[in-house]
């Protein structure tokens, strides 16, 4: 398990293709969501070396054309989760034996097929089933997932390298186990790369998986499994099944062979789960490693001396890209009053000129919210605010659900700073606005402190150093990943590891050594080379 016995090729990040008129990538990502939108595929459940079709379905169809079944997935019963149990324990012995730099070249295989061969596809998934525009495919599917297999194995190679000291006389070394039992993976909707991440990152640590995809990401989830096993994955250690959530869970966490969760999701399913696991402690036989990125309620706050283009740019990113469907999606914001009226203009003109559709077209900056049921819930707090006497609607607020589940760019002016969408993570392309007395600087950043639960991203805007260190220090607990002059989303694996505390999540770093390090349990192991034969010490002598 030393590094230099091999060498490992040093990671670098995934260049982003452009996808520009008339280039080679935009034809070929067009011709893949063609092929794709008409071949009406058949997801079963992954098990061991079997595809298990249980007959129960659902279908899946396209968020920006519902009516549109691009395919079925198979649900799954207990018994086939009891199964996926049986034959992860199964594989664990082999899996976990196999020399590290195995394992490694599976994943990084995987890294090469997903940049290579299957780069089109799997960015046409990704539009089609989550509807996410290209560029957002292309940073999420390739780049990010690409970046999180690459990198995970330098990080894997810099954990074993850690070795002790030794003396002339014993030999010490660490032994980064995998944990003993399975890890149950849960992984959302809004990005393929955790999807592909959040198991692939335990396996690779030698661990075995069982694996539930979000109903509405099981598309792009199925090409992960396919690549996976084209990688060389062998069979069993990373198990995909589908099926009802509270029973899913519920078979898995009750096994005394549980021995950890890697978790992206809702705040409130990440709670449950916690409990459970409390419920169920004295049962396993190990204590599990809980690991959870969950929810969101990310800020940005502008400076009297921010550049207003700047700050305006930042909230048309940072809120709408991807319809603000990113756990890291600016949703409220701070504005001071010298600044607003330009900072109103600029986004007005912006939002304005943001085309809305199917993001088959690549004019459209916005496409569909993923399901009807998010499209209700968004639908009810536009409404809502429309009504309130705190509230404006300033710009946006339409809605249709007809042929997709379409919903503007919405933005919100409140004079509450405590009002319920300045609270409330909604998960879709709505910002509510504040706007502060300049002088009020410190006082508002107290607020923004204070404000919400969550504390995953947020970012400050300014020209002014002083009030720069000012907002870090001030909001050091309010944001596990801190943005100056930039907008909150878009992290980098290799360059800004990922996570939130407070209502977020365990703050375990996604894209980082600290995740993989969740993954072992390390043994230490003393080796004497001439080992004492008198039990007497030198103090004992008269």
């Amino acid at each position: 398990m030393l590094k230099g016995f091999f060498h490992v090729p040093k990671a670098v990040n995934e260049p982003v293709k452009s996808y520009a008129p008339n280039s080679p990538e935009r034809a070929a990502v067009l011709a893949a969501y063609k092929e794709m939108w008409n071949a009406k595929i058949d997801v079963p459940l992954y098990i061991g070396s079997e595809e298990i079709r249980t007959g129960n379905t659902k279908t899946m169809s396209a968020p920006h054309d519902h009516q549109h079944i691009v395919g079925t997935y198979h649900l799954a019963e207990k018994s086939h989760i009891e199964g996926a149990i049986k034959t992860a324990l199964t594989s664990r012995t082999a899996w976990a034996n196999m020399a590290w730099e195995q394992r490694a070249g599976i994943f990084l295989k995987a890294a090469e097929l997903i940049a290579g061969p299957y780069r089109a596809k799997i960015n046409a998934v990704t539009m089609i089933a989550q509807s996410k525009s290209i560029y957002q495919a292309e940073i999420d599917a390739s780049c990010e997932l690409i970046d999180f297999l690459r990198f995970n194995v330098e990080y894997m190679t810099q954990i074993y390298s850690e070795q002790p000291k030794s003396n002339s006389d014993m030999w010490n070394r660490v032994e980064y186990r995998p944990l003993e039992g399975f890890v149950y993976a849960i992984t959302p909707f809004n990005f393929t790369a955790i999807a592909g991440n959040l198991p692939a990152s335990a396996a690779l640590m030698g661990n075995v998986v069982v694996w539930k995809p979000a109903a509405t990401q099981v598309y792009s989830a199925n090409l992960l499994m396919q690549i996976f096993k084209e990688a060389g994955l062998p069979d069993g250690v990373i198990n995909m099944v589908m099926g009802d959530s509270a029973m899913v869970t519920e078979t898995l966490l009750a096994s005394p062979d549980f021995a950890g969760v890697h978790f992206t999701g809702s705040t409130g399913v990440f709670n449950d789960i916690w409990a459970k696991i409390g419920t169920n402690i004295s049962k396993y036989k190990t204590y599990p490693r809980i690991v959870g990125e969950t929810g969101g309620k990310d800020f940005i706050i502008a400076h009297p001396s921010a550049n207003s283009k700047q700050v305006s740019t930042g909230i048309a990113r940072g809120a709408f890209e991807y319809q603000g469907q990113k756990c890291s999606a600016a949703s409220r914001v701070y504005v001071p009053q010298s600044l607003w009226p330009a900072i109103k203009s600029e986004l007005e003109a912006d939002l304005k000129s943001m085309k809305m559709g199917s993001p088959e077209d690549m004019s459209n900056f916005i496409t569909a919210v993923i399901s009807e049921a998010s499209f209700d819930k968004l639908a009810k707090f536009i409404d809502q605010a429309k009504k309130d006497t705190d509230a404006e609607v300033i710009i946006g607020g339409n809605y249709d659900k007809s042929k997709g589940y379409f919903i503007e760019p919405t933005v919100i002016l409140t004079t509450n700073p405590k009002y319920t969408t300045m609270e409330t993570e909604l998960f879709g392309p709505v910002v509510t606005i504040y706007v502060y007395e300049d002088a009020k600087w410190a006082e508002t950043l107290k607020l923004v402190d204070t404000t919400s639960e969550y504390a995953l991203t947020g970012a400050v805007f300014s020209q002014d150093r002083y009030a720069i260190e000012e907002a870090t220090v001030a909001l050091q607990n309010a944001a596990g990943n801190f943005y100056i002059n930039d907008k909150p989303t878009g992290a980098v694996v290799g360059m800004q590891p990922f996570g939130g505390a407070r209502g977020s999540g365990t703050n375990d770093k996604a894209g980082s050594m600290q995740n993989l390090l969740r993954w072992t349990s390390a043994r230490t192991i003393k080796e004497t080379f001439v080992t004492p034969t008198d039990y007497r010490y030198p103090f004992l002598g008269e």
